[in-house]
């Protein structure tokens, strides 16, 4: 068996290039031959391909991790739907306050119509805020 000499993993726009010229090698040939893979004692070669489709990831400029979960915790993206609970409460939730940059103690008025509930945003008066209704609108 001859020894090929292990190359250093491409990223970037070369990685990106390499893996177009390849063509119709299968995804693990293309990680091998990119330099996604290693070589065990016993001489046998295994594919990282978890790496390799990892460095494809970062290469094509994909941001897998939001910024809203950059803290490390996770959690649900805002889906613009909610359902009354059985309590009977509706609870918008972080992701809606946070996008509004709400904070705790901002306070609404609530107004109902037939099919719809508005809220208005009030000031530290107590005074419907103005802003906030234009950019409601």
């Amino acid at each position: 068996m001859s020894k090929q000499k292990k190359i250093e993993p491409l990223t970037g726009e070369e990685l990106i290039h390499k893996v177009k010229d390849l063509g119709n090698l299968s995804k693990e040939e293309k990680a091998k031959m990119c330099g996604y893979y290693t070589v065990t004692k016993n001489g046998i070669e295994r594919v990282n391909m978890m790496q390799f489709l990892n460095a494809l990831i970062e290469a094509e400029g994909i941001d897998l991790d939001s910024k809203q979960n950059a803290n490390g915790r996770g959690g649900r993206s805002a889906s613009y739907r909610i359902t009354v609970q059985s309590n009977g409460n509706l609870l918008i939730g972080s992701a809606y306050t946070k996008q509004l940059g709400l904070h705790p103690g901002d306070e609404f008025e609530i107004t109902l119509g037939r099919k719809h509930i508005h809220l208005k945003q009030l000031d530290q008066k107590g005074d419907v805020d103005a802003d906030a209704v234009e950019a409601a609108s």
